[in-house]
């Protein structure tokens, strides 16, 4: 019986936080692994312009592989086009028992927006990352509701501040781990 946490976003690039998050959630939750999915596009960020979804996948496999309870999907990248949880969930409840999908506190403010909010729910658990800086929820709807929150060990860590500080030539030093690090100034990521 699998129980299994999925966490799905850019991952522009994948960070200390997310690692330390995915952590949390897996031993707060007794889950089995966490598979980390990157979106080839999301659909709530289809005017950024990320990384290649390349590039993005193999940091996310630089991160996680000498970890045995995390693992990666390339399952929205080979699909192509914006990303909808609903049917990679779909797709990823043929493999295995119990889904748990892991989204960030203010996602459940917009998630009635989302493709099939309520399929979504049929197919897994949402577990909604909540830290002690959160603000209170600005409405309370059916999903906020059936959501489950964790408080999790929270580190102030965001892509956007690691893509411009390589753009500024500054340090990423203990923001990535360190072969992250290393893809990224081999790759030449984020300098324009």
């Amino acid at each position: 019986m699998s129980k299994v946490g999925i966490f799905g976003g850019t991952f522009d690039p994948i960070h200390l936080g997310h690692l330390i998050t995915a952590q949390s959630v897996k031993e707060i939750r007794d889950l089995d692994k966490i598979i980390f999915i990157p979106a080839y596009i999301s659909p709530h960020k289809t005017d950024a312009k990320p990384s290649s979804p390349e590039d993005r996948l193999k940091m996310i496999k630089l991160a996680v592989d000498s970890i045995p309870f995390f693992d990666y999907s390339d399952i929205e990248i080979k699909k192509g086009g914006v990303s909808y949880t609903v049917d990679t969930l779909r797709e990823l409840n043929k493999k295995y028992d119990k889904l748990e999908f892991i989204i960030g506190y203010d996602n459940i403010f917009t998630f009635h927006t989302w493709k099939e909010p309520d399929e979504i729910l049929k197919l897994a658990k949402i577990i909604v990352l909540k830290r002690k800086s959160s603000h209170p929820p600005q409405f309370e709807d059916k999903y906020y509701h059936q959501a489950v929150f964790v408080q999790t060990r929270g580190i102030e860590i965001s892509a956007t501040d690691i893509r411009e500080r390589v753009k500024n030539g500054l340090p990423i030093n203990f923001l990535v781990p360190p072969k992250v690090m290393e893809y990224i100034y081999n790759h030449k990521l984020y300098t324009e």
